[in-house]
Protein backbone atom coordinates (compact mmCIF):
# COMPACT_ATOMS: atom_id res chain seq x y z
CA UNK A 1 0.00 0.00 0.00
CA UNK A 2 2.95 2.38 0.70
CA UNK A 3 4.44 2.19 -2.65
CA UNK A 4 1.29 2.62 -4.22
CA UNK A 5 0.15 5.33 -2.65
CA UNK A 6 3.97 6.89 -2.76
CA UNK A 7 4.59 5.97 -6.57
CA UNK A 8 1.34 8.57 -7.27
CA UNK A 9 2.38 11.91 -8.79
CA UNK A 10 -0.30 13.52 -6.12
CA UNK A 11 0.77 11.91 -3.14
CA UNK A 12 1.91 14.78 -1.37
CA UNK A 13 -0.66 16.93 -2.62
CA UNK A 14 -3.33 14.67 -1.43
CA UNK A 15 -2.02 14.36 1.70
CA UNK A 16 -1.88 18.01 2.50
CA UNK A 17 -5.08 18.64 1.32
CA UNK A 18 -6.36 16.00 3.51
CA UNK A 19 -4.54 16.79 6.67
CA UNK A 20 -5.56 20.43 5.61
CA UNK A 21 -9.39 19.27 6.08
CA UNK A 22 -8.37 17.78 9.27
CA UNK A 23 -6.99 20.48 10.40
CA UNK A 24 -10.48 22.54 9.41
CA UNK A 25 -12.48 20.29 11.65
CA UNK A 26 -10.60 20.16 14.67
CA UNK A 27 -10.83 23.86 14.53
CA UNK A 28 -14.66 23.89 14.09
CA UNK A 29 -15.22 21.67 16.48
CA UNK A 30 -13.01 23.21 19.38
CA UNK A 31 -12.77 26.66 18.50
CA UNK A 32 -9.30 27.14 20.10
CA UNK A 33 -7.12 29.51 18.16
CA UNK A 34 -4.51 27.23 18.89
CA UNK A 35 -5.84 25.00 16.39
CA UNK A 36 -4.90 26.36 13.11
CA UNK A 37 -6.52 24.21 10.04
CA UNK A 38 -2.63 25.00 9.12
CA UNK A 39 -0.69 24.28 12.11
CA UNK A 40 -2.94 20.75 12.55
CA UNK A 41 -2.31 20.15 8.77
CA UNK A 42 2.12 20.60 9.33
CA UNK A 43 1.50 18.33 12.64
CA UNK A 44 -0.04 15.44 10.47
CA UNK A 45 1.98 15.54 7.48
CA UNK A 46 5.28 15.42 9.74
CA UNK A 47 4.03 12.31 11.52
CA UNK A 48 2.39 10.09 8.64
CA UNK A 49 5.76 11.18 7.09
CA UNK A 50 7.59 9.41 10.40
CA UNK A 51 5.15 7.22 10.25
CA UNK A 52 5.29 5.36 7.39
CA UNK A 53 9.26 6.05 7.00
CA UNK A 54 8.27 8.08 3.66
CA UNK A 55 11.24 10.06 2.06
CA UNK A 56 10.49 13.93 2.13
CA UNK A 57 11.45 13.99 -1.70
CA UNK A 58 8.54 11.66 -2.40
CA UNK A 59 6.16 13.70 -0.69
CA UNK A 60 7.26 17.04 -1.77
CA UNK A 61 7.79 16.35 -5.57
CA UNK A 62 4.02 15.86 -5.15
CA UNK A 63 3.67 18.56 -2.62
CA UNK A 64 5.12 20.95 -5.45
CA UNK A 65 1.65 21.12 -7.22
CA UNK A 66 0.18 22.69 -4.91
CA UNK A 67 2.71 25.53 -5.00
CA UNK A 68 1.08 26.82 -8.47
CA UNK A 69 -2.26 27.82 -6.74
CA UNK A 70 -0.17 30.27 -4.54
CA UNK A 71 0.09 33.22 -6.83
CA UNK A 72 -3.65 33.38 -7.96
CA UNK A 73 -4.60 32.38 -4.46
CA UNK A 74 -3.12 35.72 -3.56
CA UNK A 75 -4.35 37.82 -6.70
CA UNK A 76 -7.91 36.67 -5.05
CA UNK A 77 -7.76 38.22 -2.07
CA UNK A 78 -8.49 41.41 -4.81
CA UNK A 79 -11.80 41.10 -5.22
CA UNK A 80 -13.08 41.84 -1.26
CA UNK A 81 -10.60 44.51 -1.66
CA UNK A 82 -12.39 46.01 -4.64
CA UNK A 83 -15.49 46.07 -2.75
CA UNK A 84 -14.19 48.26 -0.07
CA UNK A 85 -12.31 50.57 -2.39
CA UNK A 86 -14.55 53.56 -1.19
CA UNK A 87 -12.26 53.15 2.05
CA UNK A 88 -8.90 52.94 0.64
CA UNK A 89 -9.92 56.30 -1.19
CA UNK A 90 -11.52 57.71 2.38
CA UNK A 91 -8.73 57.47 4.12
CA UNK A 92 -5.18 56.80 1.79
CA UNK A 93 -2.67 58.28 4.41
CA UNK A 94 -3.99 56.35 7.36
CA UNK A 95 -3.60 53.13 5.39
CA UNK A 96 -0.65 53.64 3.68
CA UNK A 97 1.35 54.98 7.12
CA UNK A 98 -0.16 52.05 8.89
CA UNK A 99 1.28 49.61 6.08
CA UNK A 100 4.40 51.25 6.20
CA UNK A 101 4.82 51.58 9.72
CA UNK A 102 4.30 47.82 9.97
CA UNK A 103 6.72 47.08 7.37
CA UNK A 104 9.65 49.14 8.78
CA UNK A 105 8.67 47.62 12.46
CA UNK A 106 9.13 43.83 10.73
CA UNK A 107 12.47 44.79 9.24
CA UNK A 108 13.85 46.79 12.50
CA UNK A 109 12.69 43.87 14.59
CA UNK A 110 14.38 41.34 12.08
CA UNK A 111 17.94 43.67 12.84
CA UNK A 112 17.98 43.91 16.25
CA UNK A 113 17.58 40.68 16.86
CA UNK A 114 19.74 39.24 13.89
CA UNK A 115 22.37 41.49 15.69
CA UNK A 116 21.76 40.17 19.04
CA UNK A 117 21.68 36.74 18.40
CA UNK A 118 25.36 37.01 16.21
CA UNK A 119 23.32 35.71 12.34
CA UNK A 120 25.67 36.22 9.05
CA UNK A 121 24.24 38.40 6.15
CA UNK A 122 22.73 35.21 4.58
CA UNK A 123 20.99 34.46 7.60
CA UNK A 124 19.83 37.82 8.40
CA UNK A 125 18.21 38.44 4.29
CA UNK A 126 16.84 35.30 4.59
CA UNK A 127 14.21 36.24 7.70
CA UNK A 128 13.72 40.02 6.21
CA UNK A 129 10.89 38.80 4.69
CA UNK A 130 9.02 36.98 6.71
CA UNK A 131 5.90 39.27 7.10
CA UNK A 132 4.71 39.23 3.81
CA UNK A 133 3.05 36.20 1.47
CA UNK A 134 4.86 33.88 0.20
CA UNK A 135 4.87 34.21 -3.64
CA UNK A 136 6.79 37.61 -2.56
CA UNK A 137 9.09 36.46 0.16
CA UNK A 138 10.56 33.31 -1.89
CA UNK A 139 12.00 36.07 -4.49
CA UNK A 140 13.09 38.47 -2.41
CA UNK A 141 15.38 36.00 -0.51
CA UNK A 142 16.62 34.48 -3.55
CA UNK A 143 17.31 38.02 -5.18
CA UNK A 144 19.24 38.19 -1.91
CA UNK A 145 21.04 35.08 -1.98
CA UNK A 146 19.25 34.28 1.30
CA UNK A 147 18.59 30.52 1.89
CA UNK A 148 14.67 30.31 0.18
CA UNK A 149 13.54 27.53 2.27
CA UNK A 150 14.75 28.87 5.59
CA UNK A 151 12.51 31.78 4.33
CA UNK A 152 9.32 29.90 3.34
CA UNK A 153 9.31 28.17 7.11
CA UNK A 154 9.77 31.69 8.57
CA UNK A 155 6.86 33.22 6.87
CA UNK A 156 4.47 30.33 7.11
CA UNK A 157 5.53 30.40 11.44
CA UNK A 158 4.79 34.42 11.10
CA UNK A 159 1.45 34.03 9.42
CA UNK A 160 0.27 30.84 11.63
CA UNK A 161 1.37 32.50 15.17
CA UNK A 162 0.05 35.96 13.56
CA UNK A 163 -3.38 34.59 12.49
CA UNK A 164 -3.35 32.62 16.09
CA UNK A 165 -2.85 35.67 18.43
CA UNK A 166 -4.65 38.41 15.65
CA UNK A 167 -7.80 38.40 17.71
CA UNK A 168 -6.57 38.19 21.47
CA UNK A 169 -3.84 41.24 20.63
CA UNK A 170 -6.64 43.75 19.26
CA UNK A 171 -9.03 42.58 22.15
CA UNK A 172 -5.99 43.50 24.53
CA UNK A 173 -5.29 46.97 22.87
CA UNK A 174 -8.56 48.19 22.46
CA UNK A 175 -8.08 48.07 18.67
CA UNK A 176 -11.94 48.20 17.42
CA UNK A 177 -11.74 50.05 13.65
CA UNK A 178 -12.24 47.22 11.77
CA UNK A 179 -9.90 49.27 9.27
CA UNK A 180 -6.89 49.63 11.75
CA UNK A 181 -7.90 45.81 12.86
CA UNK A 182 -7.56 44.64 8.95
CA UNK A 183 -4.52 46.27 8.39
CA UNK A 184 -2.15 45.64 11.71
CA UNK A 185 -3.26 41.66 10.64
CA UNK A 186 -2.67 41.92 7.19
CA UNK A 187 0.73 43.60 7.44
CA UNK A 188 2.19 41.21 10.11
CA UNK A 189 0.61 38.06 9.13
CA UNK A 190 0.25 38.29 5.42
CA UNK A 191 -2.15 35.77 3.50
CA UNK A 192 -2.53 33.52 6.95
CA UNK A 193 -3.45 36.45 8.92
CA UNK A 194 -5.94 37.66 6.18
CA UNK A 195 -8.25 34.45 6.60
CA UNK A 196 -8.39 35.20 10.08
CA UNK A 197 -9.42 39.13 9.06
CA UNK A 198 -12.03 37.69 6.70
CA UNK A 199 -13.66 36.08 9.55
CA UNK A 200 -13.49 38.98 11.62
CA UNK A 201 -15.50 41.26 8.97
CA UNK A 202 -15.64 42.10 5.31
CA UNK A 203 -13.72 44.93 5.97
CA UNK A 204 -11.25 43.58 7.70
CA UNK A 205 -10.67 40.95 5.55
CA UNK A 206 -10.33 43.96 2.25
CA UNK A 207 -8.13 45.73 4.32
CA UNK A 208 -5.71 43.06 5.39
CA UNK A 209 -5.82 41.95 1.63
CA UNK A 210 -4.94 45.67 0.57
CA UNK A 211 -1.64 45.51 3.15
CA UNK A 212 -0.68 41.91 1.81
CA UNK A 213 0.19 43.50 -1.80
CA UNK A 214 1.08 47.05 -0.39
CA UNK A 215 3.45 45.71 2.32
CA UNK A 216 5.64 43.02 -0.17
CA UNK A 217 5.73 46.30 -2.34
CA UNK A 218 7.22 48.54 0.58
CA UNK A 219 9.40 45.54 1.88
CA UNK A 220 11.15 44.85 -1.44
CA UNK A 221 11.93 48.25 -1.72
CA UNK A 222 12.64 48.47 2.43
CA UNK A 223 14.74 44.92 1.88
CA UNK A 224 17.22 46.49 -0.74
CA UNK A 225 18.32 49.19 2.18
CA UNK A 226 18.14 47.65 4.96
CA UNK A 227 20.48 44.06 3.35
CA UNK A 228 23.20 46.33 3.52
CA UNK A 229 23.35 46.79 8.06
CA UNK A 230 24.65 43.35 8.12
Amino acid sequence: MKEILTQSAFFGAALSLVCYEIGLFVRKKTKSALANPLLVAVLLVIAVLLVFSIDFEIYAQGASHISFLLTPATVSLAVPLYRQLGLLKKYPRAIIGGIASGVLAAMVSIFVLSLFFGLNHEQYVTLLPKSITTAIGMGISEKMDGIVTITVVAICITGIFGSMIADGVCRLFKIEEPVAVGLAIGTSAHAMGTTKAMELGEIQGAMSSLSIVAAGILTVAGVSLFANFI
